[in-house]
């Protein structure tokens, strides 16, 4: 898939302040430094379509960009900052467990995964949600360029092991890179085969309304 534009549409802080649309929706999410903004902006080939930050837990409402007028991607707030009172952290999570069940054009959530690190409770526990729930979802680890290789194979398998424990199979997993742009093309493949799919169920869909 070649990325010809990337725009900036809005922030929502609730489902019903999400822009209406026609197009196929998909949203990346992680723990806080995961590196999401920086994969975003290597899918879309833009350096500072979605903000980078050193701070956990900077993104704090949904922003939605539009890629080619033809499909939106949505940055959605980290989970797991500890710096957001508790409270914040409760009503975020509503918001997003909102937006997740109920947005009628989310087609596949991009769940995020730091591979320099063992697997973590916290990432376990929300993927292990996504399926009691039946959202769709693919993994993404991330940062493969910052650590050796045999290193970061062993934190994947480990993941991977962890998920078995609950999981009969496991989901669609791509291994990336901000810095070389590793998994670029897999990611983007993946997108433009739903979005053909998408396509093809709304024209069903409005041919069994006539």
């Amino acid at each position: 898939m070649d990325i010809t534009s990337a725009e900036y549409k809005t922030s929502s802080n609730s489902l019903k302040d999400c822009p209406k649309t026609d197009f196929p929706e998909y949203a990346f999410i992680g723990r806080s430094n995961v590196g999401k903004s920086s994969l975003i902006n290597m899918l879309v080939q833009r350096k500072e379509l979605a903000r980078t930050s050193g701070t956990p837990g900077k993104t704090i409402s949904m922003n939605f960009f539009c890629v080619n007028n033809e499909w939106n991607l949505v940055d959605l707030p980290g989970y797991g900052y500890a710096r957001r009172s508790k409270d914040l952290r409760a009503s975020w999570e509503k918001t997003l467990w909102n937006y997740l069940e109920k947005r009628d054009f989310l087609v596949c959530l991009f769940a995020l995964i730091d591979s320099r690190i063992e697997p973590q409770e916290k990432d376990l526990a929300f993927i292990n949600k996504l399926g009691e729930v039946g959202i769709p979802f693919h993994l993404v680890f991330t940062k493969l360029d910052k650590l050796k290789a045999a290193q970061a194979e062993a934190n994947i398998e480990n993941f991977k092991l962890k998920l078995l424990e609950t999981w009969d199979e496991l989901p669609t997993i791509f291994i990336t890179s901000a810095l070389d742009k590793r998994g670029r093309e897999e990611v983007l493949k993946s997108i433009q085969k739903m979005n053909k799919e998408f396509h093809k169920v709304q024209k069903l869909k409005v041919a069994q309304m006539r």
